[in-house]
């Protein structure tokens, strides 16, 4: 997988190059490449902004140097043929980045390159006609706004990279985590069993691995069900099992009892 990244703050990924992340590249599993969008400006103050037409508040990112880094990113491309590289433009009004996009990604891609926008944004002409050589694809991390999308870039190249196989110290971990599978992650434990007057669950001092699988995929559903009910309600139907429904029945009785205790 190649990575392009075009930025006026290519310092700002520095923490890209650390951990399993710093390890996916050393061992080739995939290639960041970081370009400083002022290289490309054409006025000796290296300027990559401008007053927007129409008037309003900030700046707005000018197209010439982003249309000369993307023409170089585009240069830089390994696919063959027609193949398209990926553009993915930060954005609070792109669609929402989950898992399943990740896994999409890291499964489908070869290489995507970044634009993350500073100020009031990037002209929308830069979009329209790089929409002629890339597949252009807005993304949002949530729905909040940041200084700039340097820090999304970030969040997606490390959701995208830990699926890429090999790139994942225990591959192992990407089959029980939060949001593989439709629900959130069990909580976990660890010596001592003891903890400032806290015991490790004892079931998971029991050795009886069905019983821990038990107990797991109960805290799941209890996790999900209490901080993200909008995945209960997603969540296949033909994936509940027996005791899954019977637990879910006991979760929703008891949350329409403190419901109607509160108004009494």
């Amino acid at each position: 997988m190649r990575f392009d990244v075009i930025t006026i703050f290519p310092e700002y990924l520095a923490p890209l190059e650390l951990s399993l992340l710093g390890k996916a590249q050393e061992t080739g599993k995939v290639e960041l490449n970081l370009t400083n969008l002022r290289d490309y400006a054409t006025d000796r103050h290296k300027t990559v902004d401008d007053t927007p037409y129409g008037g309003g508040a900030g700046m707005v990112m000018k197209p010439e140097p982003w249309g000369l880094a993307l023409d170089q990113a585009l240069a830089n491309s390994p696919l063959a043929g027609d193949s398209q590289p990926l553009l993915i433009v930060p954005s609070p009004a792109g669609q929402v980045l989950t898992q399943q996009l990740a896994y999409q990604l890291a499964e489908e891609e070869q290489h995507i390159v970044f634009a993350p926008a500073r100020y009031e944004g990037i002209d929308e002409r830069v979009l329209n006609w790089a929409q002629q050589s890339f597949r252009v694809m807005p993304v949002s991390i949530g729905d909040y706004v940041l200084y700039g999308g340097e820090v999304a870039v970030m969040v997606m190249i490390e959701a995208i990279t830990r699926l890429i196989p090999g790139a994942m110290g225990n591959p192992e971990s990407l089959d029980e985590e939060s949001h593989t599978g439709g629900l959130l992650e069990y909580p976990v434990y660890t010596k001592p069993a003891t903890w400032r007057d806290q015991q490790v669950p004892s079931i998971l001092l029991s050795g009886n691995h069905g019983a821990i699988a038990r107990w797991r995929r109960d805290e799941q559903i209890i996790r999900t069900f209490e901080r993200r009910y909008d995945m209960i309600k997603a969540y296949p139907q033909e994936g509940w099992d027996k005791k899954d429904r019977k637990l879910l029945q006991e979760l929703h009785a008891a949350k329409k009892a403190a419901e109607q205790a509160a108004i009494a």
